[in-house]
């Protein structure tokens, strides 16, 4: 299982706002999802694992969706 996991390995260009930039890698970096940046260039991100995926998928959505897009994602959780 191990060696299939790390063929699924990849590494993505996220293109997110450089005032959001910071925290989204501060956040990733605390979830233990590999990532970096340089000045003036996009985030990179590693996903090496279903979870890594869930995970940034969620913190993305903290940063870009709307405030009544995230609102009903909680009303669908309730």
């Amino acid at each position: 299982m191990q060696s299939f996991l790390s063929q699924i390995t990849q590494i993505h260009t996220v293109e997110v706002n450089w005032l959001d930039r910071w925290q989204v890698y501060q956040r990733l970096q605390e979830l233990e999802i590999p990532c970096w940046c340089e000045a003036n260039q996009p985030l990179k991100v590693e996903i090496n694992s279903p979870l890594a995926a869930v995970q940034f998928w969620s913190v993305m959505q903290q940063f870009t969706a709307t405030r009544q897009d995230l609102i009903s994602v909680l009303k669908r959780g309730w």
